[in-house]
Parts: structure tokens; C-alpha cells; sequence
């Protein structure tokens, strides 16, 4: 049976964990036809800070020639790689902005080159990866709940390996915050597809100076809504890595709960922050 550990510190909460069966099957990018009011980046302040990549001349985005083509298939790595991190911090939520998501995703697939032995798959796909996107659809988050910043890290070892998604939250109406995660082993299989384990640990802890939360379980719950689902939880699924370069990193899910959802990631400190923006 599927375990979940979960505890607060200096009191405890208990999470509920979603059990699905995972299914392996391949589609192209953002399939079925997604939604395009319901789609989760983190272009506004009380989801992630994704909007606060440096708009600066001397670390931003060159913008695309006018003579260059439309289909981002035709461009070159680099130039649709520009493109997807200069529009992800400036999206408000509209249908095109996501069609143009969707086809510079798209292009980088098809112009990835993956590794060819484990060592540079590994190589390329430990350490910390700091959320920028994903195609699932947008949570209910509550305006009581600030996470201020997300992250991936990838623990590598062989064919083995473990996904740790951590949080930073605070409550607004409580003198009360900290870090949240959820950890998961992995095993890599059916060439680079990671196939996550069924044993999730979720952890709440208190930083220091925090108040203890009034609900811990409610604190919990707000959590859950606030993440992507499949960040709080991919216990069961697997996960294809679709396009990976030194600062840039987009995977693909695969399981009936997640069935072709793509998350975008960063390098954390690849690019200048300034939480100001």
C-alpha cells in the first residue's frame, strides 16, 4: 500500500495523499487541447515568482528579428529558448500567450538532442530547478497562503535517484511561515523514463521566528491547492525529460492523473532575480 509521512514542526498535520494508477503512453505537447483560462504560470505575484526574472538589458532576452520566421520551428535553439523565458514572466493569462507557450515548447522537443548514456543524463539533470510553468490546470489558491518560491532538486545516483519539491510559504493572517516539501524516489528505466516511487514524504517545518500555525491541517490543505498538483504529488507517475540544457529544463508527465502535462524549469541562479518586479 501507498505510505505518506508527513509532519510539522514542533506540532503535526496530516496530509491527504491522491493514489491514481500509472499508465505509460506518448503525446505530442500540450495534448488534449488544454484549456486556455485554466493553465498555471506564475505571471501573477500571488502564485510564484517566476515574474521576477530580470528584464535588465545586460542579462535579458534578445527579441526576435522581424525578418525571422513565425513558426518557431524554423528558428534555431537558442533564439526559441529567448523567446519561452522572456514570455513566461510577462503572461497574463491569455489564449495566444499559451498557444505561443505551447509551440516554443514544441519546437525545443523537436530540436533536443537527448543524452546518450546515463552519465550525461544525470549530469545534466541533478541540482536545483527552480519552477517557471505547467500546462495542468490552475489550483484554487487562497489569498490566506504567499509561496514565494518553488524548487526542484534532483538527487542523481545510477539508475536511481530522488525528486524533492519545496516550497516557501507564510500565512498572511498569522505570524507564521516556512518551508514545505515533498520528497519521492525514483528509478530510471525504459531508457531515460523516470518512474517515480509510491512513497511520498510530505514535511512541513516552521522557520525560526515562526508562530505555530493555528490549523496545521488547514495550513496543509492550503498548500495543496496552492502547488501544481503533480508537484505536490506525483507518487505513481513517470516523467520523461523532453528538452535539457545547462539552464533549462522541461519534462513530460505521464499517468492517468497527468497525462501529457509539461512543467518548465529553471536553473536556480542561471538567471538574475529581482523579487522587486
Amino acid at each position: 500500500m501507498k505510505r505518506a509521512s508527513h509532519s510539522i514542526t514542533p506540532t503535526a498535520a496530516a496530509a491527504a495523499v491522491i493514489v491514481a494508477s500509472c499508465c505509460l503512453a506518448s503525446c505530442s505537447a500540450f495534448q488534449p487541447q488544454l484549456p486556455s483560462v485554466q493553465l498555471r504560470t506564475i505571471a501573477t505575484r500571488r502564485c510564484l515568482h517566476a515574474d521576477t526574472l530580470s528584464s535588465s538589458p545586460s542579462k535579458g532576452f534578445a527579441s526576435k528579428p522581424e525578418e525571422q520566421s513565425s513558426d518557431p520551428m524554423d528558428w534555431k535553439v537558442y533564439e526559441v529558448k529567448e523567446a519561452l523565458l522572456e514570455l513566461i514572466p510577462r503572461m497574463t493569462g491569455t489564449e495566444e500567450e499559451f498557444r505561443k507557450v505551447e509551440s516554443y515548447i514544441n519546437a525545443l522537443e523537436d530540436k533536443f538532442l537527448p543524452p546518450q548514456t546515463l552519465g550525461f543524463l544525470n549530469l545534466a539533470m541533478a541540482g536545483d530547478w527552480q519552477f517557471l510553468f505547467t500546462s495542468n490546470q490552475l489550483g484554487r489558491p487562497s489569498p490566506l497562503l504567499r509561496l514565494t518560491e518553488l524548487v526542484q532538486t534532483v538527487g542523481v545516483q545510477g539508475l536511481k535517484g530522488k525528486l524533492v519539491n519545496s516550497a516557501t510559504w507564510a500565512l498572511i493572517e498569522e505570524s507564521a511561515f516556512g518551508t514545505f516539501s515533498s520528497d519521492l524516489s525514483y528509478d530510471i528505466n525504459q531508457g531515460a523514463r523516470i518512474t517515480l516511487d509510491e512513497e511520498l514524504d510530505l514535511r512541513v517545518e516552521l522557520t525560526k521566528g515562526s508562530d505555530v500555525p493555528s490549523d496545521p491541517e488547514s495550513l496543509v490543505g492550503l498548500i495543496h491547492r496552492a502547488m501544481p498538483t503533480e508537484m505536490f504529488d506525483a507518487s505513481e507517475l513517470a516523467l520523461d525529460t523532453t528538452y535539457v540544457d545547462t539552464d533549462l529544463r522541461i519534462v513530460r508527465f505521464t499517468g492517468k492523473r497527468h497525462e501529457g502535462v509539461r512543467n518548465v524549469f529553471m536553473r536556480k541562479g542561471a538567471f538574475e532575480i529581482n523579487p522587486d518586479l
